[in-house]
């Protein structure tokens, strides 16, 4: 029946022009070809579409047919009835009018999600292909629409982390990806073949817009398999390869790319592309970049005449793109990008001028958000280390500058602690070999302003600021044993009354005030748990703020732990003070001897006589 109601539809066409067609027919042609599908007539369906006398018919109406026949593939993809079906959907594709056809393919592809995704993909890519091949008119505009619908559809594609699943590839993202090469070839020979054609121009376009989305999505994210034998199977890193040898393909080698991306002159043929997807862009290069210098992709296309300063210089920018994102995948690429680079050069080496470039101070603060917020322990330790890389390859200058920086950035106590660690051995390297400027007398005075304080006077939080109080008490017992009054070569000891008052007199009042609070709050707690015993939890408020329930006896060994701070800190102090006073003690008794001396080997002389 079906099949009879298909083959009228098309008798009462065949009289009429081609321009003559009517919605109604166009909608009578869909419903029973339909039909004829999903009540298996393949055979019958298949002579019609093959019938020369239907030809015009078929050219204009039978891209409705392609849905259903995609559709019974999708589901049905043991029929037997499968060799049909795929038979069916070459016919259309190479009868049916070309520019239907494209909008119903990507039509297709748009509309399933989760694993259909793939089988639709892969179903289609060679028929989407051969589509375009065919459009000779806006061909630019043709690929742009299927690589954009194509990339949005494998974007929505789970990037796989661990190396199981990287294996497995449960998704089917890699075989898209490899798909996806496959179909972008012939277009990019294209480009390759006729530069001289201005239409091509767009093409690139078009080609450079696909090669930035797939380095943002999905390489951005990807995991890659250790660069040893097992680095050729990686599927990831095999699209990427292919894409990086795309953008040379097309006239954007990498190192254009990554040399020049963020500079004020543009450098792309289409401007407003740059200015429109920038924040795109800038993902994209920084993926670049690490697939180049940390993967080693098409590493030996860079000029071997670039300095390790150089190169550095143009990827802190793009360090700073991956320190700015949360997911630990890309931030932790971020890291690697950086040890990458200042492993290149050489201790003490970059100068502080790099500073001045804007980049060359975010990275650093955004190792302390690292260090101080990312919930991973590897992470943290890594983004420590790299820090301290940083630190090393700077110049004395440099070192000082970011110290300073830090200092009054970092706003947490164990990075500050770390930092005038970092200060001390600096000023340790001055005593022990040459003299540093940055690091004695009057900018080190500077300096030791921004370390030698309570940053809210005898009532600062001696608890939450205790790693730098006790990493500032440290540097100073070190001052004191290292630095004599007379040599001074520190500056300290010009400095000490502003030292006493601004840092040791309040520590002292706000040692005592804490001690003399967290002890009322055991006694407290000791009372209540007396009281309590019949309940399991107490709550205890301590500087304001209720500490979290837990048992009476997790609460004293807290509000204890608090107190062995206080008399730690207290314990530093003490021996500080009896530092200081037995230096100057020393230095005083040292000066009244040598005045003695002084007036011992002086000549005896009488006065005159005064006569009357």
């Amino acid at each position: 029946m079906a099949v009879e109601e298909l083959q009228s539809v098309i008798k009462r066409c065949r009289i009429l022009d081609e321009n003559d067609f009517k919605e109604e027919h166009f909608g009578l042609f869909q419903l029973a070809g339909q039909r004829c599908i999903e009540e298996g007539h393949t055979e019958q369906l298949l002579d019609i579409i093959q019938n020369e006398k239907n030809k015009v018919v078929i050219r204009s109406m039978g891209w409705n047919l392609v849905g259903p026949v995609v559709r019974c593939l999708l589901w049905n993809d043991k029929n037997d009835k499968r060799k049909d079906y795929l038979l069916m959907l070459d016919l259309l594709v190479k009868l049916c009018n070309p520019k239907e056809l494209l909008l119903g393919l990507l039509e297709l592809i748009e509309e399933p999600s989760g694993k259909q995704i793939p089988q639709i993909i892969l179903l289609l890519l060679q028929p989407l292909q051969t589509v375009i091949q065919k459009l000779h008119n806006n061909k630019a505009y043709s690929v742009g629409l299927a690589l954009s619908a194509l990339w949005s559809q494998v974007s929505l594609l789970p990037v796989p982390y661990l190396k199981e699943q990287i294996q497995t590839d449960d998704y089917g993202l890699y075989k898209c990806c490899k798909a996806l090469i496959e179909f972008t070839k012939p277009f990019v020979e294209e480009v390759i073949d006729d530069k001289e054609n201005k239409e091509n121009e767009k093409l690139k376009d078009e080609l450079l817009k696909f090669c930035f989305k797939s380095l943002k999505c999905p390489l951005l994210t990807a995991q890659f398999l250790e660069q040893s034998e097992e680095a050729g199977n990686d599927p990831l890193r095999c699209f990427a390869s292919e894409i990086i040898g795309f953008l040379s393909a097309i006239g954007h080698p990498f190192p254009q790319i990554i040399f020049n991306h963020g500079k004020r002159k543009k450098t792309w043929d289409y401007l407003e592309f740059e200015e429109e997807e920038d924040k795109q862009l800038a993902d994209s290069v920084a993926s670049l970049a690490y697939l180049v210098f940390v993967q080693g992709i098409s590493i030996d296309q860079l000029p071997m005449v670039l300095s390790p300063s150089y190169i550095l210089q143009y990827n802190m920018g793009h360090i700073e793109v991956f320190l700015q994102r949360t997911e630990e995948s890309v931030f932790s690429k971020g890291l690697e990008l950086l040890e990458n680079g200042l492993l290149r050069i050489e201790d003490n080496s970059l100068l502080y001028q790099y500073l001045e470039i804007k980049s060359f101070l975010t990275v650093p603060q955004g190792l302390v958000k690292v260090m101080t917020l990312c919930p991973i322990e590897t992470l943290r330790k890594k983004g420590l280390a790299m820090l301290q890389l940083y630190i090393n390859k700077l110049d004395s200058q440099g070192k000082y500058t970011l110290f300073r920086c830090l200092l009054n950035t970092s706003n947490h106590s164990g990075v500050e602690a770390f930092i005038i660690q970092n200060i001390k051995n600096q000023i340790h390297l001055s005593f022990k070999k040459t003299y540093n400027k940055w690091f004695t007398g009057p900018q080190l005075i500077s300096l030791l302003d921004l370390v030698l304080f309570l940053p809210e006077g005898a009532e600062t939080d001696l608890l939450q600021n205790s790693d730098r109080i006790m990493a500032s008490l440290n540097l100073l017992r070190y001052l004191v044993i290292k630095d004599n009054e007379n040599d001074n070569q520190t500056g300290l000891w010009t400095e000490l009354g502003k030292i006493e008052s601004n840092f040791l007199k309040p520590l002292h009042t706000g040692l005592n005030m804490s001690k003399a609070h967290y002890e009322a709050e055991i006694k407290n707690s000791q009372e209540n748990s007396q009281v309590q015993k019949s309940k399991d939890l107490c709550s205890v408020t301590v500087g304001g703020e209720e500490i979290p329930n837990m048992p009476p006896e997790m609460q004293l060994k807290v509000l204890h732990s608090a107190l062995f701070t206080f008399d730690l800190i207290e314990s530093v102090l003490a021996r500080v003070e009896e530092l200081i006073e037995i230096k100057t003690k020393f230095t005083s008794e040292e000066d009244i001897g040598m005045k003695i001396n002084l007036q011992e080997q002086s000549p005896v002389t009488t006065s005159p006589a005064i006569t009357m």
